[in-house]
């Protein structure tokens, strides 16, 4: 046998193609019921809006140039006749502001308003620099103090607690000598002695801020005392043998009532302006005013019998030193 002829037995035979046995009945009807679950089941909100998300993403990513219908684009047609060109920008030619990509669109997902979105951003902002600048007023204030420095504040802080002590003894002194040259009406109204406040904006302004201070206060302590009444009152035993004394130790005679003032909700520009005054400037109209008024040396510490004040020093304290 010559080598031209094929030797038969080292002839390679190809193995025979692996036959897929065709599915069963059961096979066949379970998937068949697969296929009509899947068409028959309803998606989830999340999966429509994943789906929208999807296909809005995908047509926001496709150029208007690009579309099979650029041709029939009314979009595209009115820029066309305002001037755009495939390739171009929008805007003069040679402009810097000429925009060359769509304006991009943010998809609302809340209900905030129109611009809100751009006032959240402002206002965080204006947060950011404002606690920039407070930080850097804190690193100021924290910064490392000379020694010397560090007294002359100490200093400072310290007396102006001991002008506003002085203020307020003033204030105090003041109101007592007010009070004993315009005694308080009282009404007597069937055994129950009534004390009517009066209006704080009749109080000299000078000493309306302590009036004030102790209308609040007691407005709050009759608050707490009504409450408790309230909650602890029982009924009591009336004697018909208890005479006076007995009525009046057990609790039983006259009572006050304090009414405080109509206006003590009111805003008073008038206050509010001479407590922006500093405490030096303050005591000073104090002073004064004890001395027109009353003859009375805040300093000395002793009410003069007329107006010369003969043996005073002077107005200040150093006068007094």
């Amino acid at each position: 046998m010559s080598d031209s002829e094929e030797d038969y037995m080292s002839m390679i035979i190809p193995d025979a193609p692996a036959s897929t046995p065709a599915p069963t009945s059961l096979q066949r009807r379970k998937e068949q019921q697969r296929q009509s679950e899947l068409r028959a089941r309803q998606k989830s909100k999340a999966e429509r809006a994943a789906e929208d998300d999807a296909r809005r993403d995908a047509a926001l990513q496709t150029s208007i140039l690009d579309a099979p219908t650029h041709q029939t684009s009314k979009g595209l047609a009115m820029m066309a006749r305002m001037g755009f060109r495939p390739g171009g920008a929008l805007g003069a030619p040679g402009g810097e502001g000429a925009a060359r990509e769509p304006i991009a669109i943010a998809v609302k997902e809340d209900r905030g308003g129109i611009g809100m979105e751009s006032e959240k951003r402002r206002r965080a902002r204006e947060a950011e620099e404002a606690a920039a600048g407070e930080e850097a007023e804190r690193r100021k204030r924290v910064r490392v103090e000379e020694p010397g420095e560090y007294r002359d504040r100490i200093a400072r802080e310290r007396e102006a607690e001991r002008v506003e002590r002085m203020v307020a003894s003033a204030q105090r002194i003041l109101e007592g000598m007010a009070e004993e040259a315009e005694a308080e009406v009282t009404q007597e109204e069937g055994g129950r002695r009534r004390i009517k406040a009066r209006p704080l904006k009749a109080v000299n302004v000078l000493w309306r801020g302590l009036a004030r201070q102790r209308e609040e206060r007691e407005r709050d302590r009759r608050m707490r005392h009504d409450l408790e009444q309230s909650l602890s009152r029982l009924p009591t035993y009336e004697d018909e043998d208890e005479d006076e004394d007995d009525k009046r130790a057990l609790g039983k005679g006259k009572t006050t009532v304090y009414e405080v003032a109509d206006d003590l909700d009111e805003e008073d520009p008038e206050l509010d302006e001479f407590r922006m005054l500093e405490p030096p400037e303050r005591l000073k109209r104090l002073v004064a005013y004890m001395r027109d008024e009353f003859n009375y040396c805040f300093w000395c510490k002793f009410k003069y019998p007329d107006e010369t004040m003969d043996g005073c020093p002077g107005l200040t304290e150093e006068d007094h030193d």
